[in-house]
């Protein structure tokens, strides 16, 4: 089967399998032992993390809810449950994800996988933080019970690591209990990075969530230019949501149709339109804005695009973001999705993405040589200001510069020795960076 992650680039022919039942995956594994496997839920990585020509275990299947607890919002549940059935199903009992992603069409074994960050993580931190337990089908087809307290390293090896310690089974996580399914959004705009900056940090205690849409194609003193979206919970206004009429991509768009002359009036456009002050917004529109049009990665056509998410530093952040911004606005591949928020403290997994900084992630149309090249190029700025890129977006990073993004790396390595001497479980991006052979 063909198979791409959300960016629709790169794509592969995979070996693919389907099961649900964790006797008949600890036989797959087993069973199919000259071969390397990665597990893969609804495939919203960008890349290449859910990609693997040898062999691909789709887990969607395995989406049952198995109990909750309305004292203290824990959630038992298979890996294969979606963000969006927790959030259908709980939110209108009162709770919520304590920490999502932009898209609730997730599966709970990948966001475990990735260690999702979002909105609060200047807050909470990532998924991780409320990840209680998991289950771990590992390579010799035995199942591993992970905590804090049991099998510790399995654990922290697990959280971040995209899928390479093995098939996660089920999870245990704790919902965040909320007062309604509303928040009260902060719409301020900045001319300019400096002043969205300022406005962060002076704004960095008062918001649970924040996030700002940033013009990554406005130079000179626009460069920057951001419209932030912060809030808190409204408590008070219930727990009915009205459905939004969904949007759909149908086909793939034209390449020519995201250029720079197109794109830089959008984006002047967006900016402009935006208005100032408090407004009363639901969930879906504050978490989840982008699913309301199905399928819109169709919309950088054919050839795909790469998200590119990179984390720079508090210390080194404005003189690292300028040189991005002024490296992606050079280059002149049109990037109208663009999107900066502060990141908090490092997670407990291994590989886990943040740390205290700022994150600006970047879609990128597939432009062959030249996408490949901007890629490289932001890759040297993050390294001399002690950046990284994150796992589950990347789709062209090197071993040579993960390893030096990543100095947690050797231990990954180890963790994952002891758990998968022989390397059963592998990806085409574990094997471009280096994580695996």
């Amino acid at each position: 089967m063909a198979l791409s992650g959300w960016g629709n680039f790169p794509t592969e022919v995979c070996r693919t399998y389907r099961e649900t039942q964790a006797r008949e995956l600890a036989a797959l594994v087993c069973d199919v032992a000259e071969r390397r496997l990665i597990p893969r839920g609804l495939g919203r990585s960008y890349g290449d993390a859910a990609l693997n020509r040898e062999g691909v275990v789709d887990v969607s299947g395995r989406d049952r809810l198995i109990a909750f607890d309305e004292t203290n919002g824990m959630l038992e549940c298979e890996a294969g449950v979606s963000l969006a059935c927790i959030v259908a199903t709980f939110l209108p009992r009162g709770w919520f994800l304590p920490v999502t992603p932009g898209t609730k069409f997730v599966t709970v074994g990948g966001a475990i996988a990735a260690d999702v960050h979002g909105k609060n993580h200047h807050v909470d931190g990532t998924l991780g933080n409320f990840v209680h337990e998991l289950e771990l089908l590992t390579a010799d087809g035995s199942v591993l019970r992970c905590s804090r307290e049991r099998n510790r390293e399995a654990f922290c090896a697990t959280l971040g690591g995209m899928g390479l310690t093995g098939i996660i089974l089920s999870a245990k996580l704790t919902l965040r209990r909320v007062q309604s399914a509303y928040v009260r959004q902060t719409t301020i705009k900045c001319a300019n990075l400096d002043v969205a900056l300022e406005r962060l940090e002076q704004s960095n205690d008062d918001y649970r969530y924040s996030v700002g849409w940033i013009d990554c194609l406005a130079s000179g003193g626009s460069l920057g230019r951001t419209v932030l979206m912060l809030a808190n919970e409204a408590a008070g206004h219930g727990m009915r949501v009205t459905a939004r009429a969904q949007l759909g991509m149908p086909f793939n768009l034209p390449s020519s149709a995201f250029n720079l002359r197109t794109v830089t009036a959008f984006n002047a456009a967006y900016y402009r339109r935006q208005r100032e002050g408090e407004q009363l917004i639901d969930y879906y529109r504050y978490f989840y804005p982008l699913d309301a049009i199905r399928s819109w990665n169709r919309m950088y056509g054919r050839r795909g695009f790469i998200q590119y998410q990179a984390l720079v530093p508090l210390g080194t952040a404005r003189g690292a973001l300028v040189e991005l911004l002024e490296a992606v606005s050079q280059a002149g591949l049109a990037s109208f999705l663009a999107v900066l928020k502060r990141s908090g403290n490092a997670g407990e997994g291994i590989l886990s993405f943040p740390f205290p900084g700022y994150t600006l992630a970047l879609d990128i149309p597939n432009r062959g040589d030249a996408t490949r090249h901007l890629a490289r190029t932001l890759d040297r700025i993050l390294l001399r200001h002690g950046g990284r890129i994150y796992l589950a977006k990347d789709a062209v990073t090197d071993a040579e510069t993960f390893a030096a993004m990543y100095p947690s790396l050797p231990s990954f390595r180890s963790a994952k020795g002891r758990l998968d001497p022989a390397g059963r479980f592998s990806s085409s991006l574990s094997r471009r960076v280096g994580i695996s052979t």
